[in-house]
């Protein structure tokens, strides 16, 4: 009777989507399978603007092997006869990308993607305005923040995005029309942590527009005043002319 050999199957590819806190380190991790049966183990590694790079190790002789891949700050994280992963220490913004292992053995081929985005937490400010409006800022995050005020007013919001990097500052201004408000708070929400910063208005809140009835009214005044001016002068001339 034939025996048939048992052989693994190779399970589909992975890819995982991974975010990291900026100046922090991340280990990424190969597919698990024995070391002792690893032929060959290989990182690809494509960021953003820049040439793919790659990094090997031969099981079977030790050695390893490297191109294009010049940042000091991606290296093994440990003996690459127990644990062929990946570290990276610390993480910069400019380690946006996507990193694959690959891994060789008399099994067949097992492979790890990881899709890293680097979070970067934004600078938050609160100001008021000479005008007695609020403005709100959120300076260079990534991914792009959320803003929300408390009490509620009408609010105009703009986002400012730097390429280079790809942060995003987002602003927004508010103002609360025909309302005395001596306080708010502005709530700012992100994937690394939540802010909340409140200001004292100076005399509270109060618009610089007037109502249309206002200014007629003030125009009223004013035009009866320079009529009765106007009136008085001419009598008293009239007056010293008849004498």
């Amino acid at each position: 009777m034939d025996r048939k050999q048992s052989t693994v199957t190779p399970p589909a590819e992975v890819n995982t989507s991974l975010s990291v806190l900026v100046g922090t380190k991340a280990v990424l991790s190969c597919p698990p399978v024995l070391w002792t049966s690893m032929l060959l183990t290989t990182w690809e590694i494509v960021l953003r603007d820049k040439l793919p790079c790659f990094r090997a190790f031969r099981g079977d002789t030790n050695e390893t092997k490297g191109g294009n891949c010049t940042d000091e700050r991606i290296t093994w994280a440990s003996r690459l006869n127990e644990n062929p992963a990946l570290q990276i220490d610390p993480v910069a913004i400019t380690h946006d990308g996507y990193y694959r292992c690959q891994m060789v053995t008399p099994d067949g081929n097992f492979h790890h993607g990881y899709h890293l985005q680097v979070l970067v937490p934004p600078e938050v400010t609160l100001v008021q305005t000479e005008n007695g409006t609020a403005v709100c800022k959120a300076v260079a995050g990534k991914p792009a923040a959320q803003i929300s005020w408390t009490p509620e007013g009408d609010c105009v919001t703009e986002q400012k995005r730097h390429w280079g990097n790809g942060t995003v500052t987002i602003q927004s201004t508010c103002y609360w029309e025909g309302r005395h408000v001596p306080n708010v708070s502005c709530s700012v929400f992100h994937l690394t942590g939540n802010k909340s910063l409140s200001i004292e208005l100076d005399q509270g809140v109060r618009t610089l527009r007037f109502p249309a009835s206002a200014l007629l009214i003030i125009l009223y005044v004013k035009f009866s005043l320079f009529l009765v001016i106007l009136v008085t002068v001419g009598f008293i001339y009239f007056q010293r002319t008849n004498d």
